[in-house]
């Protein structure tokens, strides 16, 4: 899967924060704070070929029904294109 925008991972106070870069910081205005499996999520992103490999990860990487990681892969993967980073 692809970025269309530059980010950076950040651990800031104890936080996970996506930080802009480059050209993304005019175009984007904030810092995106993740819980662990939006870290999980974000660190796996690009080297997933498509989201049932991304589901796979994280369910080969947490105790977590399928549905509930479902879900949580979606509910991100649907924010991250909202505001048009991947």
């Amino acid at each position: 899967m692809d970025l269309k925008k530059e980010f950076m991972l950040r651990n800031i106070a104890g936080d996970n924060i996506l930080v802009p870069l480059g050209g993304t910081i005019n175009d984007f205005n904030g810092l995106i704070a993740i819980n662990e499996i939006g870290k999980f999520i974000w660190e796996n992103i690009e080297s997933s070929k498509d989201e049932d490999e991304l589901l796979q990860r994280i369910l080969d990487e947490y105790e977590v029904e399928r549905d509930v990681a479902k879900a949580d892969l979606d509910e991100f993967l649907g924010k991250l294109k909202a505001v048009d980073i991947i």
